[in-house]
């Protein structure tokens, strides 16, 4: 196990957590802003107010992209799993 393929396998570990949790980032984000404008626009100051729709909207970006996301999973597993004997000299 050399010094630059602990680092591949870091490097590559961050860019998957990235690029699978960015999207439910990003929806949660952009709702979040959109709830706080309406609030800020109508005077309507519920803190609870932006928790359902978040919770809504993390949750059909999961059921939209969540059998890509496992398989994104699935295949860095796999990669790793197979590259295990490798290591070990």
């Amino acid at each position: 196990m050399t010094e630059s393929y602990i680092l591949t396998l870091a490097q590559n570990a961050l860019q998957l957590t990235l690029m699978l949790a960015g999207p439910a980032l990003l929806v949660s984000l952009v709702v979040g802003s959109a709830i706080s404008l309406v609030q800020a626009a109508t005077s309507v100051n519920e803190a609870t107010l932006t928790f359902v729709p978040k919770i809504v909207g993390v949750g059909l970006v999961v059921f939209f992209l969540g059998a890509w996301m496992a398989q994104q999973m699935l295949t860095f597993m796999s990669g790793l799993f197979t590259s295990l004997p490798d290591l070990v000299h």
